[in-house]
């Protein structure tokens, strides 16, 4: 069954299925190709007749990642920047919450239209609306020449600056689609929720939420325009191109797509080995549209004013050592490396001793210790100084996802990195071959899943994130008699207060990260 809307953008046709409305492939920017490759975005024009959006636009081009499935059918292209909506079939006596999506992906793969991502089960469970969004990836989004090569009229913060423009177009077209664009949360996952704590430290994105959700972010992975330099004369000489050519801004214009996603994702992997604990694509500290570093700014609670969930997976960092990826540090030399570095960048600065540390890992198996470094270091210590900052701002609730489906325990991964997705999202099973319940534990799953449902979506409607018959989950604040709560997520979920106190007397309160 077909269903049209028409919004200031221009009228869409849809589709119908399950209850659920959807309009897919909607375009919010202009083709950004030819000249306006690594050039900020523009909005698309209001569209002439009828624009049919019964089916997903492409994808950013990027590696192939079998982790990261991009859905039947999927197309790779630069031409990639569009949204999709989700709205239920019914009207309503009032406009609905509108939830944005900004998926996850290490700023290098993924796609709003991931089979993961199909709101249905959030839309008809929350009654709001979901719109999910695509912005360009790797090289095509992060990379930043506007240093490496001046005159080359290239501009920075490229998939940060698709964001705020397909934010911009959620305020001025989802009201007729029945949204409140007085009422939107922005959320995301890993990468997606990297973008979201940068996006509560950006000034031009303050009105175009009012409500956050950051799980599993990357918070202090972000840096200054020095690294981004390096990282773009890197990406460069990957290409072959010397920085000090005078055609070298032809030359990097006229490129192939597959030429840049290869390199791409060479300097992807070299980065983090070359110097770990950091990401070769991520947002940029340019002092313009993101004057400072987004961690600095939370930590001290000047972000955006706007209530925030947050959290993390307690076995984050085991996803990275099973898929052998760079990404993170987690054996002992480099970890070691990773100290060595930050030491080296920021002699003022105090770090914590290595006998320290370790205290916060007394109980756990000397081959795990790397794992719960990395894990903290990277995620679960950002996400504190981020709570600890913007409570002073905002209200904000603190969760830890414990639970993992037997299957993942046996395995070795159990609550790792993006394992919350599928019960945020009531898409618990991928398809016949997806093993996460070979050995059960569905239908206690169905009942976490139901309860995150709840929570997110009543977060959604400007209500505190509660679920029936579970604790009461408490605002994080730093004093009092019921300090620091953490939801921990599991078979039965309980509200700890100052879960992590170990984990922070052993890390000190100083921001460890790189510049």
């Amino acid at each position: 069954m077909e269903t049209t809307v028409t919004a200031p953008a221009g009228t869409f046709r849809g589709r119908v299925d399950r209850s659920v409305r959807s309009w897919r492939g909607i375009r919010f920017a202009l083709p950004p190709t030819g000249e306006r490759r690594w050039r900020a975005p523009l909005p698309a024009p209001d569209a002439d007749g009828v624009v049919d959006a019964t089916v997903f636009g492409p994808v950013c081009p990027q590696p192939t990642n079998p982790a990261i499935p991009l859905g039947e059918g999927a197309v790779e292209d630069e031409d990639c920047l569009s949204l999709n909506v989700w709205a239920p079939e019914g009207e309503s006596a009032s406009a609905r919450p509108v939830m944005v999506w900004l998926h996850g992906g290490a700023y290098t793969f993924g796609s709003s239209s991931q089979p993961l991502y199909d709101a249905t089960s959030m839309v008809s469970a929350g009654d709001v609306i979901v719109v999910t969004v695509n912005y360009r990836l790797g090289a095509l989004g992060f990379l930043d020449l506007s240093h490496a090569l001046p005159d080359g009229g290239f501009d920075g913060n490229l998939a940060l600056k698709d964001v705020l423009l397909a934010l911009r177009w959620v305020q001025r077209n989802v009201a007729a689609f029945g949204g409140d664009p007085s009422r939107v949360t922005v959320f995301g996952e890993s990468a997606g929720g990297g973008l979201v704590t940068t996006l509560l430290a950006t000034p031009s994105a303050r009105g175009l939420f009012h409500r956050a959700i950051a799980q599993s972010s990357p918070a202090s992975s972000v840096y200054g325009s020095a690294r981004a330099m390096k990282v773009a004369r890197r990406f460069l000489s990957e290409l072959g191109i010397a920085a000090d050519d005078p055609a070298a801004s032809t030359a990097v214009e006229a490129a192939s797509v597959d030429a840049i996603v290869a390199a791409s994702q060479r300097v992807y992997a070299d980065v983090p080995t070359s110097d770990p604990g950091t990401l070769a694509f991520a947002p940029v500290v340019d002092g313009d549209l993101l004057p400072e570093a987004p961690i600095a700014v939370l930590r001290e609670g000047r972000g955006i004013p706007v209530p925030l969930v947050i959290g993390t997976n307690k076995d984050e960092a085991s996803l990275f050592s099973f898929m052998k990826s760079p990404l993170i540090p987690i054996t002992g030399e480099r970890i070691d490396q990773m100290f060595a570095d930050m030491a080296a960048e920021s002699p003022g600065v105090e770090l914590p001793t290595r006998e320290q540390v370790l205290t916060a890992y007394e109980h756990v198996r000397h081959r795990a210790i790397g794992l719960g470094v990395a894990r903290d270091i990277g995620f679960r210590l950002p996400t504190l100084w981020v709570a600890e900052g913007h409570s002073k701002a905002a209200p904000v609730w603190l969760y830890r996802f414990d639970h993992a489906a037997p299957f993942l325990r046996l395995i070795g991964l159990g609550a790792t990195h993006a394992t919350e997705l599928p019960y945020v999202w009531g898409n618990l099973v991928s398809g016949p071959k997806d093993l996460t319940f070979r050995l059960g534990g569905r239908r206690i799953a169905d009942l976490i899943s139901a309860r995150m449902l709840a929570r997110w979506t009543a977060f959604a409607r400007g209500d505190e994130p509660t679920a029936s018959g579970t604790p009461a989950w408490r605002p994080f604040r730093t004093d009092g008699d019921d300090a620091r709560a953490t939801l921990v997520i599991d078979r039965h979920d309980a509200v700890v207060n100052d879960l992590d106190g170990d984990l922070r007397r052993a890390w000190g309160d100083t921001i460890l990260t790189f510049s």
